[in-house]
């Protein structure tokens, strides 16, 4: 059966399609009105601010994977990479944030006597304190809703369940549909809504390089907003995991169940990090088969960027990325500096 579709092609679209998408090695994470662009070491910040503006800043962050090498052992690895990514991630937030507005009326309040002691107390520490503490927060309270409540859960239900396996398996159901809720809760709002766009906008850019086109608006716009390297595929692949070694590991005391689920946290994101760069850096029909779930869940959390926003995900690219000297040792193709004015219509 013919594909229409491949009619309508450009010959530079049809050439990227017949080479495929090929690993670039950059990877990022969407902020408030913007995205952080991570290439090795350096990592760049794009924020649109209040007045219209587009500001990128560029700095170096050196990861405990770097700092020992013990750190890259395969099933190791995965744990201090999602370590980096909190610290770094957390880090980006707050620069972004640092771009809102305050409220007027807010600004022009005196600060009440327990501000002012934090401020005297800590001084210039305060908000990496204030950062570090709502990291911890939001750590607890995510074991807590996603970990230690479905194993609570679950446990009602055996008494009513034929084979006590079946029991990982509802308990991975709930955890799942609790994870899908909070995701649909938190998009309701405007913040989120635009961050899940930006999520998209940083997807589209990563799969524009990766297929061979130039970086521009339209080319980006015209990518795919899923991409196999996301951090939600890779959360997807923690509760897949988590559903076939709780199937298998079993405790009768409630107690031992939830310690049980605790400790195992590092084992299951160890084996996900390792599932998620074989479905990242490689293609073929198995691959594509284990993205599939990733795909899905990348539907609740990003969403297709306006052109202003890819403009922002495509400065803090090109801040830490030469993508044209990427696009010529790899594919083998010269874009010229303008690259506002290269079309994907131009045949490469």
């Amino acid at each position: 059966m013919s594909d229409n579709r491949n009619k309508d092609m450009t010959p530079c679209e049809a050439s990227a399609k017949a080479r495929g998408q090929i690993y670039s090695g950059i990877g990022g994470q969407a902020v408030l009105e913007g995205m952080m662009m991570r290439n090795g070491q350096k990592y760049s910040v794009g924020v649109r601010k209040p007045d219209g503006t587009i500001e990128v800043m560029e700095d170096t962050y050196i990861s405990m994977t770097d700092k020992y090498p013990i750190c890259k052992a395969p099933f190791i690895r995965g744990i201090f990479s999602f370590v980096d990514s909190m610290i770094l991630g957390t880090k980006c937030l707050n620069y972004s944030a640092s771009f809102i507005e305050d409220d007027p009326e807010e600004a022009d309040k005196e600060p009440g006597k327990f501000e002012k002691w934090m401020d005297d107390t800590f001084g210039e520490k305060l908000e990496p304190i204030i950062a570090g503490a709502a990291m911890v927060f939001s750590f607890a309270l995510a074991m807590v809703m996603f970990v230690l409540f479905p194993a609570f859960a679950a446990g009602f239900l055996k008494p009513m369940l034929p084979h006590e396996a079946l029991l990982g398996l509802i308990e991975g159901i709930i955890r799942v549909i609790i994870f899908v809720i909070y995701i649909k809760l938190i998009s309701l709002t405007p913040d989120i809504r635009r961050t899940f766009q930006y999520h998209g906008a940083e997807h589209k850019c990563i799969n524009c390089v990766e297929h061979g086109l130039p970086l521009t608006v339209r080319n980006v716009a015209a990518s795919s907003k899923e991409h196999k390297r996301c951090g939600t595929s890779f959360i997807v692949y923690v509760m897949l995991i988590s559903i076939l070694l709780f199937m298998v590991i079993r405790f009768d005391n409630i107690w031992l169940k939830l310690a049980s689920r605790l400790v195992l946290i590092p084992v299951i994101a160890g084996i996900s990090y390792e599932v998620l760069r074989i479905v990242g850096t490689r293609d073929n029909a198995l691959t594509r088969l284990l993205f599939i779930p990733g795909m899905w869940m990348q539907g609740l959390t990003t969403s297709e960027p306006d052109d202003s926003e890819i403009e922002v995900a495509i400065a803090a690219v090109e801040k830490v990325f030469d993508w044209r000297k990427f696009e010529h040792e790899t594919f083998g193709i010269d874009f010229p500096e303008t690259d506002e004015k290269a079309d994907i219509s131009a045949d490469k």
